[in-house]
């Protein structure tokens, strides 16, 4: 029983026509309730931070990434024992750089003495920076050690420098700012905590200049996009505010030619790294002993062929970075780099050690569940993956975009669409096997299941179309009701059809029957989509956390929704019993209802929408005050909210017909349905729905299929998440942020190439395999 069939069952005893018109009115009375509350609690709270608490909001921010890039670089081995001494000094490249005048004298420091950065960061007149270099040269170690030496000194006030991926940054879609806000709050999700540092922290951080953006990466933008980035950053960031910037040379030069330099910037590059230097520091990073005297042979050769392949090699502090890998930390020998026929030319070297260094890191770690050619090949296969996709970001939460039937909307609309209608065809198995008549006979059951199957798809379709661009401003109201409303009219017209077609049903009974579909599910719909969101794959996944956090300071709001929506919700009810609306059911006849049980079933009901929803806001907006976002914490948290918005579902799409129903037994006239009936048929018909419903509407149920799919095309391991760790773990990939990368370009490019993917023939249809390494001759 609903509240939408209430006109027109009362007045079907005069009428027609008039129980059609009754119905519209009913509708539009509850929607109209419901809509009052929801644009009553999503008014606009604002509070902006104060002095204050954008202070502390630096400070948190400033232990924060000390101890994000401090762990990073002890992952990476940048301390163990001391930094390569690369030298850093004054670009050669012609107008790279602005005028003398503005970025005053001329910049030299070494990697291996990190004040040295620091202080020649801070010499700078106008602390903007830009360090370019070669593939391998050791850019991206230079933006960790300089964000590091920054912090270790930093006084209290002082800017705080946050080193951040270019890789998402698309100018079309939004601006510098925007991005960096988006970027900071997503990878910081404590500066999202208003109560502690109100609404405005993130901006009012940026605003004041105490924020040093370490921006790495312009060059692994597409190359169209690069000026673009140039240009917005010269817009966004005046003269005086702090800046890092690092990119290839080559791409730079480019962008340059078509934006402009990075206004009052001064632009450095690498000296060439002695390879007499990078071999005494892969002395020290072998333990004393027979193992420090493998080197001796390779040191004689380098000596005695300055230029020769493994000379020139060791000049890439990349590469003398993959030697320690592969020869100081494990049992390689670095006398094989002597050999000429096997490496003629410095880039057989560098192929060389990429395809040695997934075995060994495997090899050195004695992994006892993971051998290294299992390891290996699930590595070239995300490689390929990423390559495919044109990125170097492993995003978790766009893996389905790796399934081709979960990447294309309509095919991934007709997934979860039959995954709604088999899951309510099994709920109704499961109420004929339970005893209980059902209440709807197969074929009714059958219709009803296909109309909902139709809502979902096409709701799913307008939600993928109609998402907002990036950065844009959500309206999740509006969103909600013209997705409700697409799905509302998908069923009515489907039932129409199908009724109209198959059945001897008339025109005005048919109209009948479909608005109280119109209604009920329409209203359902809505509910379920405002408190989840709208049902296609998010474009960043959800934060948030089971915590009392703040309680005190929720509490207030949390009992004015609650009391809101009672008020609302019984003013409705109170609206239908005054006009004399009221359903004759198989269960109750025509009576009078009390005004208390009115406004009983309006508290109760209210009660329980409010509380509801209140969970599921404090869940979505709590985080701990020292989180630092990392993709196993990213995949915890939105697998909580999913959890949390998909129970809330189940209850909310069944709200609007447990009311009637309440209502309908609280005249005490007529029989009682069997309990176990009325909970079998809610399993069976609506539960399923509302769940599906909300799973569509986050991150973790599409990451969750795709990553089922490819693992048993045997693409990827099955347990995903702690494969992913352990290669961060063993150094092959880097974590930034709640994303992972590989420790270097080429050494995804590397794998990618070495990846073959069957078409038609293979273990598993689709899968990846590593092809061994080639010996070069």
């Amino acid at each position: 029983m609903t509240l939408a069939p209430v006109l027109a069952w009362e007045l079907s005893e005069d009428h027609e026509v008039g129980r059609a018109a009754g119905s519209v009115a009913a509708a539009a009375t509850g929607l109209f309730g419901v809509l009052a509350m929801w644009a009553w609690r999503a008014r606009p709270h604002t509070s902006r931070s104060t002095y204050r608490q954008v202070a502390d909001a630096a400070e948190v921010l400033a232990h924060l990434v000390h101890r994000q890039w401090e762990q990073e670089a002890m992952l990476r081995q940048l301390f163990s024992p001391a930094p390569l001494p690369v030298l850093w000094w004054d670009a050669a490249l012609p107008d790279a750089s602005d005028h003398r005048s503005l970025i005053g004298d001329p910049v030299s420091c070494r990697a291996d003495a990190p004040q040295d950065l620091a202080d020649a960061f801070l010499r700078l007149p106008h602390r903007r920076l830009v360090v370019l270099g070669p593939a391998g040269s050791g850019k991206t170690t230079f933006a960790v050690l300089l964000t590091l030496a920054l912090l270790r000194d930093r006084a209290p006030g002082a800017p705080v420098p946050v080193l951040l991926s270019l890789a998402s940054f698309d100018p079309e879609r939004h601006s510098a700012h925007d991005w960096l806000t988006r970027q900071i709050t997503g990878g910081y999700p404590a500066l999202t905590d208003v109560q502690s540092y109100g609404n405005t922290a993130v901006d009012d951080l940026l605003a004041a200049r105490r924020v040093i953006p370490v921006l790495d990466g312009l060059d692994e933008l597409p190359p169209p996009s690069q000026p673009h980035v140039l240009a917005a950053l010269n817009a966004a960031f005046p003269a005086h505010a702090p800046l890092v910037l690092t990119c290839r040379t080559g791409a730079y030069a480019r962008a340059v030619a078509e934006a402009g330099v990075l206004t009052a910037a001064a632009v450095i590059e690498p000296a060439p790294l002695d390879a007499a230097d990078a071999l005494a520091s892969l002395r020290l990073a072998t333990p004393p002993g027979p193992a420090q005297r493998r080197w001796d042979l390779l040191a004689g050769h380098v000596a005695e062929n300055p230029q020769g392949p493994a000379a020139l090699a060791l000049q890439s502090p990349l590469l003398t970075a993959l030697a320690r890998t592969v020869y100081a930390d494990a049992r390689g020998d670095p006398a094989e780099l002597t050999d000429a026929r096997r490496f003629p030319t410095a880039t057989a070297v560098e192929q060389h050690l990429l395809d040695a260094l997934v075995p060994s890191l495997y090899e050195r770690a004695h992994h006892p569940r993971r051998p290294a050619r299992s390891a290996l090949r699930h590595l070239a296969c995300l490689a390929h993956g990423l390559s495919r996709q044109g990125t170097h970001d492993l995003a978790w939460w766009q893996l389905h975009h790796w399934v081709p039937l979960l990447e294309r909307t309509w095919t991934r609309a007709v997934v979860w669409s039959l995954a709604a209608a088999l899951a309510a065809l099994a709920g109704y198995g499961l109420h004929h096997a339970a005893g209980p008549r059902p209440q709807l006979e197969l074929p009714g059951f059958l219709l009803v299941t296909g109309g909902v199957a139709l809502a979902l798809f096409t709701m799913q379709c307008l939600a993928a179309r109609t998402a907002p661009p990036a950065g844009a401003r959500p309206r999740p109201l509006r969103t909600a009701a013209l997705t409700a409303l697409c799905g509302a009219l998908s069923n009515a017209l489907f039932q129409v059809v199908v009724r109209r077609t198959f059945t001897c049903a008339g025109t005005v009974e048919t109209v009948q029957h479909n608005l109280k579909h119109l209604t009920v599910y329409g209203l359902g719909i809505f509910l379920v989509l405002h408190a989840s969101g709208p049902p296609a794959p998010p474009q960043a996944p959800s934060r948030g956390s089971l915590t009392l956090l703040h309680w005190r300071e929720r509490l207030p709001r949390a009992l004015a929704t609650v009391a809101g929506a009672a008020v609302l919700i019984g003013a409705a009810l109170n609206l239908y019993v005054l006009i004399g609306i009221w359903p004759s059911d198989p269960w109750t006849r025509r009576t009078a209802v009390s005004t208390v049980a009115v406004w009983g079933t309006g508290v109760l009901t209210g009660a329980l929408f409010g509380t509801v929803l209140g969970v599921v806001r404090a869940v979505r907006t709590s985080a701990s005050r020292l989180d630092v976002t990392t993709p196993a914490d990213s995949v915890r948290a939105d697998r909580t909210i999913t959890l949390v918005g998909a129970a809330a579902a189940a209850l909310l799409f069944h709200l609007p017909d447990d009311v009637a129903l309440v209502m309908s037994l609280a005249t005490g006239r007529g029989p009682t349905p069997p309990l176990p009936d009325i909970a079998l048929f809610a399993l069976s018909e609506l539960l399923p729905v509302g769940v599906v419903l909300a799973l569509t509407a986050f991150a973790w149920p599409h990451y969750g299929v795709a990553r089922l799919v490819l693992a048993a095309q045997g693409r990827l391991p099955w347990r995903l998440q702690a494969f992913l760790a352990d290669a961060h773990r063993l150094g092959i990939l880097r974590q930034v942020g709640s994303v992972y990368q590989f420790r270097h370009a080429s050494l995804q490019h590397r794998l990618a190439a070495s990846a073959r993917v069957p078409r038609r023939r293979g273990r598993q249809p689709g899968g990846c395999a590593a092809a061994p390494a080639r010996r070069q001759s």
